[in-house]
């Protein structure tokens, strides 16, 4: 019998009893399906998250801060030193505390083997913006880096290397500065108060170039690096020229396609330098750890549930041994080898398993899509681009193979006492 044989003839075998074969795959059905959501679930979250990334940094960027160093003191403010390091909060976690960089660190930081470029992170305190006869509304932006890509409604992203002031604005300001629409706001000039250290405001006028989307870490104006240093020198106006310039961090920029060993090895120098480095998946990575996390458990249920359908799989071919035993010892008798029986009732059990996992998969990812379009336009209307189930060929596929792969080994037992029977034996059974 060749193997085209086999599989015929197990596919039909596998419709000798269609009531038994129909629970046992309403029972690999309920398992397919429920892992086939949760793999959803978890590829739908992580490829939002990917896509959020970008809003929060470039995948070549390292925020470096000045740690503060240990000292006996375990209680209480450390003694003041005249001119000695400043400390500044804000520049790690929340709460945390950092000695402020200079000048001279941002030169230590760009010597550091593996940093390409080096740009401090200044803060920049500005009053208002306004646009037309709205009035003025409070500003609070941050400054964009180089590789960053801001998820937007309707513009365009930053335009690298120019020296126009440019300024991105979240969905959130649109209505209330007086604009008609994401895309009546695009191109438009708005006007930004500052005011510089004599006490005098000044205004600066930047294009708004964007509209940004509110994402997953939330939305905030942005400025490009022209604006930001642009309205950083106005703010500086009248500071005495003996000030010394500090900073609560730096960012440095490293080759976009370093490994994680080369961005490792340049975290290690910088730490031998006295500094500390934090890129983007320093600071996503615990979160996408719990969201793993609870896929993984999602997933253990529905592996309990192909597991129980499996033992339903061991029932159905043992019943259908026990029918076919003189069957089978007339197979035997015409010359049928046993590992042929073995792969015929096995055949019969993996077809099972793939019908049940089909059926599951195939439905639902059409529940998905409902799903996903329903909460895209309700619950999570506020998240844009986030579809919560996201299937992918490879994760569909790898859920037919699980399940055909547990199939498989629920045949073992019933396919190995078919494959043994004495031909003799079988055809005298009543």
């Amino acid at each position: 019998m060749k193997a085209i044989d086999i599989l015929t003839t197990a596919i039909g075998n596998s419709f000798r009893s269609r009531l038994r074969t129909t629970l046992t795959v309403i029972a690999i059905f309920i398992g397919a399906f429920t892992l086939t959501i949760t793999n959803g679930l978890g590829t739908g979250i992580n490829q939002y998250i990917d896509t959020q990334l970008a809003s929060i940094g470039a995948a070549d960027i390292v925020t470096v801060t000045k740690p503060v160093a240990a000292t006996t003191t375990t209680t209480g403010p450390k003694p003041y030193t005249a001119n000695g390091p400043t400390e500044v909060s804000g520049g790690g976690a929340p709460g945390s505390t950092v000695l402020a960089l200079t000048d001279s660190d941002i030169t230590a930081i760009g010597k550091v083997a593996g940093v390409t470029a080096v740009e401090p992170q200044v803060a920049i305190r500005t009053d208002y913006i306004e646009y037309g006869t709205n009035g003025k509304f409070q500003l609070s932006a941050v400054g964009e880096g180089a590789g960053v890509r801001i998820q937007l409604a309707a513009g365009s992203q930053f335009t690298s290397g120019t020296t126009s002031l440019e300024i991105i604005l979240p969905t959130s300001y649109i209505d209330t500065l007086g604009f008609s629409s994401n895309k009546d706001a695009v191109g438009k000039t708005v006007t930004i108060g500052i005011t510089n250290a004599a006490g005098e405001q000044t205004t600066l006028d930047a294009t708004l170039v964007g509209v940004q989307d509110a994402t997953l870490f939330g939305a905030n104006p942005s400025f490009n690096p022209a604006l930001s240093t642009a309205l950083y020198d106005a703010q500086k106006v009248g500071q005495p020229a003996t000030a010394t310039s500090t900073y609560s961090s730096a960012t440095a920029h490293i080759d976009p396609n370093a490994t994680k060993s080369q961005v490792a090895d340049v975290k290690a120098a910088l730490v031998d330098a006295g500094y500390a480095g934090t890129t983007v998946a320093d600071r996503i990575g615990t979160f996408q750890t719990v969201i793993d996390g609870i896929i993984l458990v999602l997933n253990a249920f529905a592996i309990i549930a192909l597991l129980a359908a499996g033992f339903g799989i061991i029932n159905t071919l043992l019943m259908s041994v026990q029918e076919r035993t003189r069957e089978i010892g007339l197979m035997k008798a015409m010359g049928m080898s046993g590992g042929r029986i073995f792969a015929l009732f096995s055949t019969e059990a993996v077809f099972i398993g793939f019908l049940g996992s089909a059926i599951g998969a195939g439905i639902a990812m059409l529940v998905g899509g409902v799903i996903s379009r329903v909460l895209a336009r309700g619950l999570l209307k506020d998240l844009a681009g986030l579809q919560i189930l996201s299937f992918t060929p490879s994760s569909i596929a790898t859920v037919l193979l699980l399940v055909m792969g547990i199939a498989f080994v629920a045949a073992v037992l019933p396919a190995s006492r078919a494959a043994r029977q004495s031909p003799i034996d079988s055809l005298r059974y009543e």
